[in-house]
């Protein structure tokens, strides 16, 4: 949600005063002011709530403080509190058995530290929102590196019905898929001890072949609609993905698209940040301090305070995308940077010593390759490295509860 927007924020904030864009250059601190840094989203789903609370750090190497000894809660416009409960790490959270958002209702977030500090957020009402239509995907092209590199590729692009009247927008997603490693580990080397030549090949129970990834967006996703179209969403473009470059589309893929109504305010302040991460490193680009917030410190009206407090009702879409369905497009894909290399006894000399098969598997191994199988015909050993043999060094092998593999 605002994490991943935010986090680059705090980053720059922190490269800027460290660095310019040849030398180093240390300033003088000694008027740093530790800020507190708010991340937090209510919603009318069932699930729970998560207000996250840490403060601003000084030095790269030191990382944020969180904040995990406030009393934290919700008020509406009924006079409803809600507390919420402490997890630690400057997590607090909702019960989801006793509080979900409402649309119409107007909440306020309340902070309280332990060095007496109040701070408390703008009055934030929840506007509804609409069901996704669609979500489909067509051919498309994007340029990099200033326009002079282009990649193929498919867009993701949704569609969402309107007339509620509230014209601002804002979605997220998580995307998920299955993919496959070239050469799985089929086979355990086993010794046999005083006979190097006489090793046992015992297949492998769980073959790691097929495993899950995961990927939370980390782009701000807003649109203002106005009154075009009857207020309806047409062809909003989520995620961009360059079938040469990731594997993404190689089996199964799935994308879940959360879409969220949010005020007028709130979209100001994902357009405020959007424009501060699109600057980069320029030290003559507007400055992250510029982002508002809608929190305030109830003693002290000046100090300032980073983040936000979200609140905006969600509805949200699955889409599933299979590899032949992309295939008609007729896009390049992406193949595995993978090399095998198949070795026997023979293939290191014959000695003296004689080599022994398992010289070879000493050999191979301690330079980081991994046996995963026989030749067939030749009869030799099949190397790989470990990352085309186990899917599970950059995946998941447990199937996510929602994936339904599709034929």
């Amino acid at each position: 949600m605002l994490r991943a927007g935010f986090k680059s924020a705090i980053t720059l904030i922190t490269v800027f005063l460290l660095s310019t864009c040849i030398d180093p250059y240390y300033p003088n601190l000694g008027k740093y002011e530790s800020l507190l840094v708010v991340d937090g989203l209510i919603t009318n789903s069932d699930n729970s709530s998560t207000i996250r609370l840490s403060r601003t750090f000084q030095q790269v190497s030191s990382g944020p403080s969180v904040v995990s000894d406030a009393n934290v809660y919700i008020t509406d416009d009924t006079d409803n509190r809600i507390s919420l409960a402490n997890k630690g790490n400057g997590i607090y959270k909702t019960d989801s058995l006793e509080f979900k958002g409402i649309p119409g209702r107007t909440y306020v977030l309340h902070v309280q530290t332990t060095d007496g500090e109040e701070f408390e957020s703008d009055p934030c009402m929840m506007y509804p929102v609409q069901e996704i239509d669609s979500i489909y995907f067509e051919k498309d092209q994007q340029f990099f590196s200033n326009g002079t590199q282009a990649a193929e590729g498919i867009m993701i692009y949704l569609d969402s019905k309107g007339g509620l009247g509230n014209p601002y927008y804002r979605w997220t997603f998580d995307e998920t898929w299955k993919f496959k490693v070239p050469y799985p580990k089929m086979y355990d080397y086993i010794k046999t001890p005083g006979k190097p030549n006489a090793p046992v090949f015992r297949p492998v129970k769980d073959v790691k072949e097929f495993c899950w990834k995961n990927n939370q967006s980390g782009e701000v996703l807003i649109r203002s609609i106005g009154e075009v179209n009857d207020g309806k969403v047409m062809k909003q473009p989520v995620s961009f993905i360059a079938t040469g470059q990731t594997d993404r589309l190689l089996i199964q893929y799935s994308i879940l698209v959360k879409q969220y109504s949010v005020s007028k305010q709130e979209y100001d302040f994902w357009n405020n940040l959007k424009q501060v991460n699109e600057t980069g490193n320029d030290i003559f680009a507007k400055q992250p301090y510029s982002v508002i917030s809608n929190i305030h410190n109830t003693k002290n009206p000046n100090e300032r305070v980073l983040g936000y407090f979200q609140v905006s009702a969600i509805s949200q879409k699955r889409k599933y995308i299979l590899f032949r369905d992309v295939a008609l497009t007729g896009l390049h894909f992406y193949s595995y940077p993978c090399q095998t290399q198949a070795y026997s006894p023979i293939d290191f000399g014959i000695g003296p010593p004689p080599r022994t098969w398992d010289d070879v598997i000493w050999y191979m191994t301690t330079n980081g390759s991994n046996f995963t199988f026989i030749e067939p015909m030749g009869g030799k050993l099949v190397f790989t490295s470990l990352e085309c043999a186990n899917c599970e060094l950059t995946g998941t092998s447990s199937k996510p509860v929602f994936w339904v593999d599709l034929k």
